[in-house]
Order: C-alpha cells, then structure tokens, then sequence
C-alpha cells in the first residue's frame, strides 16, 4: 500500500469530524430558525435526523471496522479505543433523546439542549480521537481490500 493512501486515512478523519461539525451547527441553526409553519418543522426533522444518523453512522463503522484494525496492528491502544467506544456508546444515548424529542414534537428548547449536549460531548471526542489516533492512522497499514473510508468512517466519507 503507498504511503499516500495510508497518510489520507487521518485526514479522512479530520475531513469527517469537520463535516460532522458542519452538520451539527445546520440542525442548530435550523432548529433556532424558529417558525410554526409545516416547512420548518420537517426542515428541523430533516437536519436534527441527517445529523443523528451520519454520527451514528461515524461511530458504527469506528467500532466494527476502523478501531479492530487498529487494536490489530496497535494492541497497546486498547484502553484509548475502549474510551472511544465507551464515548460512542454515550452519544448513541444522546442521539436516542433527540430522536425522542423530534418524535414527541418537543419544544426548540429541548431539541437545542439535547444537540447541545452531544456537541459538547462529541468536541471533546473528537479531540480526544484526534490527539490519541491520527499519528497512528498516519502509519496503519489496511489488510482488508474492502476497507474504504466509508467503511471505516460512515456515511460522510468520501
């Protein structure tokens, strides 16, 4: 494999983590819109659910493709990918309040609080990940040749 490809993998990361920052701050933006019309809750519905699904989908794809391979090649890793998962499994609970919110037809207010509370979690994460992982993503060689960066990184990968 050419060092090319193994170096994207890190900026793949930061290219995810950055449209996923992105798309937090358009269902913000759109939930603050405000507005009673019938467009601007399936708007709200639309970004809030896009953003929920693209970092679950982040994460699904850390934990069942992108962290073995590293705990493979980097076995000494195991406690910092055992955090990000335990971090995963977090947000997955957070993501589960805003789809309730969405679902009760909760006030702004209460959409915004929970988004709020998983961009605060997942700044922290993906600093944490970044810090802890790109160096190593910088080196890992791919064995697997149906290891793309969706698989490895979900649906906002190229």
């Amino acid at each position: 494999m050419s060092t090319e490809r193994v170096i994207a993998w890190g900026d793949e990361m930061r290219a995810v983590h950055q449209r996923l920052r992105q798309a937090l701050a358009a269902a913000r933006e759109t939930v603050q819109s405000g507005g009673d019309s019938a467009s601007v809750a399936r708007d709200i519905r639309l970004f809030c659910w896009g953003f929920c699904v693209a970092l679950d989908g982040h994460h699904v794809s850390e934990d069942t493709a992108l962290f073995p391979e590293i705990a493979r090649q980097h076995p000494e890793l195991q406690p910092v990918i055992a955090k990000l998962m335990q971090d995963h499994s977090m947000i997955a609970h957070l993501i589960r309040g805003v789809e309730q919110a969405l679902q009760s037809g909760d006030e702004p207010s209460v959409l915004l609080g929970h988004l709020d509370g998983i961009g605060a979690i997942m700044t922290s994460h993906f600093g944490y990940e970044e810090r802890q992982l790109l160096g190593v993503l910088d080196t890992i060689e791919v064995s697997s040749t149906d290891a793309t960066p969706r698989a490895y990184f979900g649906p906002l990968a190229e």
